[in-house]
């Protein structure tokens, strides 16, 4: 069948919005090499360590429950453009702090930029993108989450070595090698806001506020129809409805929507699985079992390499495989891993200084291990969540229901993250035991939970209705 849509364009499009994903996965991990570093400086413990980092999911959180909204009173593009300047003034902000307490307050301000971010992405993507190209323009989300992942740890990594091998270090213009890694930020934020000043308005936030003819010429960007069709299939399946608010969310379970819970439960399950301890603790994991920072470093390098590569595997699949499937393989690939794992970490000797002790043999298996959970994980749940959150709502409740969703991974993401220091203080083995048994709880959820949305158009999401997706529960 001859396709009827413009690939480059809906390509070009998707990958300025998916910039947003990078800034989200910079912020998230720079504070990853910055850590042992901030510690010492502010004189930290364990769980004041894990608040600083973990205050920028509050505001992550906080971002994403107002996103929805403030993208339905003034648009997809204006609110990335939002986003872009809580990036660069959170950047600046962390690399000059005067105590720990501003330090708090510009994380949770580069954490709001990371929520905003995250719901605008897959939500602008989703409606731009055509069915046969939805899951793999969605997926660019996660992709761009992962190389700014490992943009920040490759960065770091040359910071840390031209600086003499310690975050520590004065460098340039004689500031800490710490404060430069947040500094660095403020370049893709500044990329980011001025692709997002050329993206055109999504169509279905024009058509919602009366703007057809526009609605047509952003339309005609994308598809070789002419759009009048598609313009009509949009009114029809907003029903004339009033922008969403949480109100439309209502249902008898629990107070929401059965569909809407679905979104929130999958949102923390892509969090309790515990990759978000990986990517913000690694260096701290490894420099804790006997390897010295810059061996933590490349080690994390390493791994954030591997995320990169196989979200590049789930890019090709989910459109052909689908997305329950890819839940599927990857629970049951994280099952096994995060299980050897907590074998590892747990009959380890134990050092003097109360942590374990990984030998010749155990090490190799714990490093082995730990890339293969993350690239199950990164082939499959850490870019499909993604889509999947930005197609199954119909098209009258997805800024509401995407927002909520959203806000619940950020919620789940710092229960994790303030959570692992004090646990893997105690016992890396029973932290990752911890992340053993939701890996293993998600395999019936995505059973009985999880329904195929590949190929189907988000206009005729609304049909589901009368089926079994909304009702699901």
């Amino acid at each position: 069948m001859q396709k009827d849509y413009r690939t480059g364009r809906v390509v070009g499009l998707a990958t300025s919005a998916a910039l947003g994903g990078f800034l989200f996965g910079y912020d998230s991990a720079v504070i990853n090499g910055a850590s042992s570093a901030i510690k010492t400086t502010f004189e930290l413990g364990d769980f004041a360590l894990g608040f600083v980092v973990s205050i920028a999911l509050v505001g992550s959180a906080i971002g994403a429950w107002f996103a929805g909204y403030l993208a339905d009173r003034y648009g997809r593009q204006p609110v990335m453009l939002f986003a872009a300047g809580l990036f660069m003034l959170a950047a600046v902000g962390q690399a000059f702090p005067f105590a720990v307490a501003d330090l708090v307050f510009w994380r949770f301000i580069g954490g709001a930029g990371i929520g905003v971010a995250s719901v605008m992405a897959p939500m602008y993507i989703s409606e731009i993108a055509p069915a046969p190209m939805r899951g793999r323009m969605s997926s660019l989300q996660q992709f761009a989450i992962v190389i700014g992942i490992f943009a920040t740890g490759l960065i770091n990594w040359l910071i840390l070595n031209a600086s003499g091998g310690s975050a520590l270090n004065d460098w340039l213009f004689g500031l800490p090698a710490w404060q430069w890694m947040f500094l660095t930020m403020t370049v893709p934020a500044a990329v980011y806001g001025l692709l997002a000043l050329r993206l055109p308005e999504s169509p279905r936030f024009l058509v919602q506020m009366g703007e057809e003819d526009q609605a047509k010429d952003v339309l005609r960007q994308i598809y070789t129809a002419e759009p009048d069709l598609r313009v009509a299939e949009i009114k029809s399946s907003m029903q004339g409805e009033h922008r969403s608010s949480i109100k439309d969310l209502r249902g008898t379970r629990f107070g929401l929507m059965p569909l809407v819970w679905i979104g929130i439960i999958l949102s923390a399950f892509q969090q309790f699985v515990g990759i978000n301890a990986v990517f913000y603790y690694s260096n701290t994991i490894w420099e804790s079992v006997g390897f010295s920072e810059d061996q933590a470093f490349q080690t994390s390098l390493i791994t954030t390499g591997v995320n990169v590569a196989f979200t590049v595997v789930a890019i090709a699949l989910v459109d052909r495989v689908g997305r329950k499937p890819l839940l599927l393989v990857g629970s049951i690939g994280m099952v096994i891993t995060l299980a050897i794992l907590t074998y590892v970490f747990g009959t380890a000797p134990i050092g003097a200084d109360g942590t374990p002790i990984l030998t010749d043999g155990p090490d190799v298996v714990a490093m082995f291990s730990f890339n293969i959970y993350v690239a199950f994980f990164a082939a499959t749940w850490g870019p499909v969540v993604w889509v999947l959150l930005g197609e199954m709502f119909p098209n009258r409740l997805r800024a509401a229901a995407l927002a909520l969703a959203v806000a619940a991974q950020w919620t789940a993401n710092f229960i994790v993250s303030t959570a692992f220091p004090p646990i893997a203080g105690k016992s890396l083995g029973i932290a990752y035991g911890i992340f053993t048994v939701f890996a293993l709880l998600s395999i019936p959820f995505v059973l009985r939970k999880i329904k195929e949305t590949k190929g189907i158009e988000l206009e005729d999401m609304d049909d589901l209705e009368s089926n079994s997706l909304l009702r699901a529960g």
